[in-house]
């Protein structure tokens, strides 16, 4: 008893703060309203002085952290897109990395969300609807794919802008002027919110600006390598020899389908038409040829959503943060080498 309050007398004297602040700081009390640099030097005193988890009191022990998971995705459409499986398991490893206590809930099943959580991490598109409904089991919310700054909560969104812009131009500088667009469309799992391909978006304005917008060039589906098939089918029927040399299309899966309606139809990949696509996910590297894609950092993306928690929690910031993910391309067999 008296070698524990020593130790945690010891903390307070050498950072200045009182005792009950360095038990707070230390028991991860997310009301305590603390700067960051104090919360630091605490554990870091802490450390110094041995300070452990065996030295306290077997009836007070360090709260751990519960976080749930919300994937808008089943566990069946997950295998089928590795873009969302890859953003649960980089957040799932930082959790565990933080001695975070993460549990999953596939397909909006918000039903199955313990009351108790200590914060929501929400994975992909979400109605206002499903967002108020997560505001009711904590105001600790954390968005991955979808920027719900505007609405008080901290998001971790990737730079489509300045990605798709790169893509634009890497064709650009290979004088492939009319680039064709396989984009996506999907609604929430209330299908309360109709979800707009932020790529096309970004396409839109892009060719826009450089005078060379065609809406004859763009094919809407639905993110499945079965549509990406259909969607280039339907390509390859419509335009007939004005195909453009150049297609962009918004995910791997589509792309992969994409291929394969220019295989069926005997045209050269990359020598008649070119392909770039977007995430970087495994799939990229196992068709043939290979797809040039715009690589996406997902676990980053996890793992950004999971120390935004943590930074919440244990500093008490209620002002909301978005953080936003740059990219790179990465450039394989399914587009032209660099020009000389």
């Amino acid at each position: 008893m008296m070698v524990i309050a020593a130790t945690l007398k010891d903390i307070a004297n050498a950072v200045g703060v009182s005792l009950a602040t360095v038990s707070r700081v230390l028991n991860y009390d997310r009301t305590l309203s603390v700067s960051e640099s104090t919360r630091k030097q605490i554990f870091e005193v802490a450390e110094n002085l041995n300070y452990t988890k065996s030295k306290r009191r077997a009836n007070a022990p360090v709260k751990q952290l519960r976080v749930a998971i919300v994937q808008w995705y089943s566990k069946s459409k997950e295998l089928d897109d590795l873009y969302y499986m890859a953003i649960r398991l980089g957040l799932e490893k930082r959790c565990e990395q933080l001695n975070m206590l993460a549990t999953r809930t596939f397909q909006n099943n918000l039903q199955a969300i313990d009351p108790d959580v200590d914060a929501v991490i929400a994975i992909g598109k979400f109605s206002d609807a499903q967002v108020t409904t997560l505001s009711h089991l904590t105001g600790n919310l954390v968005f991955v794919d979808q920027d719900q700054l505007a609405h008080g909560y901290d998001s971790v969104v990737t730079d489509f802008d300045v990605a798709v812009q790169q893509v634009v131009d890497f064709f650009w500088q290979h004088e492939q002027r009319e680039i064709g667009l396989i984009c996506g469309s999907e609604s929430t799992t209330d299908d309360q919110l109709a979800v707009i391909d932020p790529r096309y978006t970004a396409y839109c304005q892009e060719m826009q600006a450089r005078d060379a917008f065609d809406p004859k060039l763009v094919f809407t589906g639905d993110y499945t390598a079965e549509s990406g098939y259909e969607q280039m089918q339907a390509a390859v029927t419509r335009l007939g020899k004005n195909l453009p040399h150049a297609f962009f299309v918004t995910n791997d899966p589509m792309a992969a389908g994409a291929l394969k309606a220019l295989r069926e139809n005997e045209i050269a990949v990359p020598q008649r038409v070119s392909l770039f696509s977007f995430n970087d996910t495994t799939i990229a590297k196992y068709v043939f040829p290979e797809l040039s894609s715009v690589h996406v950092d997902t676990e980053m993306l996890g793992a950004e959503a999971a120390d935004l928690v943590a930074d919440r929690l244990q500093s008490g910031r209620s002002t909301p943060q978005r953080v936003t993910i740059g990219t790179r391309l990465v450039e394989r067999e399914s587009t032209l080498p660099p020009l000389k």
